[in-house]
């Protein structure tokens, strides 16, 4: 048998095969390749890895024809706009943030970024990279006010004060963990950033939620951490 092979791989024109190959890559213009890929990565709502484009059977074109045509996986997502999800440098965070706030004409928010899923790298992969949203912003050039530094500060010392209780802090929880640790914001304080209006503790912990989701807890309905 492995003779037969040899015979039948000895048969073919290496000439023959390269132009055959260029044939097949030329079924498909670079622009086609990365209208697929940025179709898949709507399909998923994320950047597809080689695996997951390879199972998407919406996508017409083999993960092997997009590396002959661009050299590497990560190099035609890079052209496509996908940043890589494993292996995006801190200079391409922060491009991609300017380039965010160019299109929408203001400073990018953290909704603005989940709502670019597939196009953007994840929030939680800007707070994994900087410490924080804000300081991913200051980076990229934005002047981010007090009042949004401050919210952005609170909602950390919030995300921590939840995994540390097991659940979603109530508002006596914070002035208990204030007296201890003088590091963090007064229960008055975080109130106030959201005008003391009705309603405001729990707009706080909403968000606070929302951030804890993002870094991958779970919070249940009644505010327990699963």
């Amino acid at each position: 048998m492995a003779k037969k092979r040899f015979r039948a791989a000895a048969r073919v024109d290496p000439e023959a095969l390269a132009a055959f190959q260029a044939g097949m890559r030329r079924r498909y213009t670079d622009d086609q390749i990365l209208a697929e890929l940025r179709a898949s990565a709507e399909r998923l709502g994320r950047s597809p890895t080689m695996k997951e484009f390879a199972a998407d059977e919406q996508a017409h074109v083999h993960p092997q024809t997009v590396i002959e045509h661009f050299g590497s996986w990560n190099a035609a997502k890079r052209a496509a706009g996908l940043l890589p999800r494993r292996f995006a440098t801190r200079e391409e965070l922060v491009e991609q943030l300017r380039r965010l706030g160019e299109e929408l004409g203001r400073l990018p928010t953290a909704q603005d970024i989940r709502e670019r899923r597939g196009s953007m790298p994840s929030a939680s992969l800007y707070w994994h990279t900087f410490g924080s949203l804000t300081t991913a912003l200051r980076e990229a050039g934005f002047d981010v006010a007090v009042g949004e530094e401050r919210l952005e500060r609170a909602i950390e010392q919030g995300c921590e004060l939840a995994r540390s209780l097991g659940r979603l802090p109530r508002f006596g929880d914070w002035g208990d963990a204030r007296r201890a640790d003088d590091s963090m914001l007064t229960e008055w304080q975080v109130y106030r950033l959201f005008d003391a209006r009705r309603g405001a503790w729990a707009t706080f912990l909403y968000l606070v939620r929302e951030r804890l989701q993002e870094q991958g807890d779970e919070v249940a309905s009644d505010g327990m951490l699963v």
